[in-house]
């Protein structure tokens, strides 16, 4: 059985895990796992799909137990999945504050919304929100927890090009301001560099790369140092790189 201790007696880490197991069946999807994630410190996950990925994710989020192991999790947590899993039948301030306390639950929704932009929708219905305001209003209700941990489940997925990078820009800025903890699971290699302080790679149920990122933010392709990590975290992934091929080209193998 794993051992489960969300107090963190004597441990600093927003994410403690020493050989963690999962197995369904005969099938071992996470193979003895070690990880910390500092307080404060944004870490991203990249893996071929069947990597472990989700299913390190749902353990971190409380969503699943591990087989085996021993997992520390900081407390208060919060998840955002690629879908925003708003509830149509309430307005967008109601799906921010859902399962909070009443009192001053409109006045906090309102708060956190306008932290994301998204305060002239308050009383929206979810389904008149486009795409990337029910992203945002998701990230709100994230972040109106305050949590100490903040998982993002490839949140930006189903965005535009040109949503997904407003969407980056946001979420560095309210992690700068509110400094949770986040671990960010993606396929996108750019996003991972761009956003993450570290980027590990997931391979056969273990971190087969845990890479520290050094380039200043704001953070861009064009910065020297930003190919290298690219390369390098492609061949983790088991993608060669070719300096004359596009990058959504290597993306097909992840």
């Amino acid at each position: 059985m794993a051992s489960l201790d969300p107090q963190g007696d004597d441990v600093t880490e927003s994410i403690r895990a020493r050989g963690l197991t999962q197995t369904f069946g005969a099938n071992r999807i996470l193979a003895g796992l070690d990880l910390d994630i500092a307080p404060g410190e944004f870490v991203a996950l990249l893996g071929r799909s069947g990597s472990g990925k989700t299913t390190l994710l749902r353990l971190l989020a409380g969503l699943d137990e591990p087989s085996g192991g021993n997992l520390v999790v900081a407390q208060p947590r919060t998840v955002v999945f690629q879908d925003p899993r708003l509830l149509p039948w309430k307005r967008t301030w109601e799906n921010v504050v859902l399962g909070l306390p009443p009192q001053g639950a409109r006045e906090r929704a309102a708060a956190a919304l306008a932290e994301v932009a998204l305060d002239h929708r308050t009383d929206a219905w979810p389904l008149t929100l486009s795409g990337g305001e029910a992203q945002r209003a998701a990230l709100a209700r994230a972040l109106v927890r305050e949590p100490a941990l903040l998982l993002l489940d490839e949140p930006f997925a189903s965005l535009d090009a040109l949503t997904r990078m407003r969407m980056h820009v946001l979420v560095e800025a309210l992690w700068r301001k509110h400094r949770p903890a986040v671990l960010l699971v993606t396929h996108d290699v750019d996003e991972a560099i761009s956003l993450a302080d570290r980027v590990l790679v997931l391979d056969e149920g273990c971190i087969a790369l845990d890479l520290h990122v050094g380039l200043s933010r704001p953070r861009s392709p064009a910065f020297a140092g930003f190919y290298d990590l690219r390369r390098a975290l492609l061949a983790a992934l088991g993608v060669e790189a070719h300096d004359d091929a596009p990058l959504e080209a290597f993306a097909a193998g992840i």
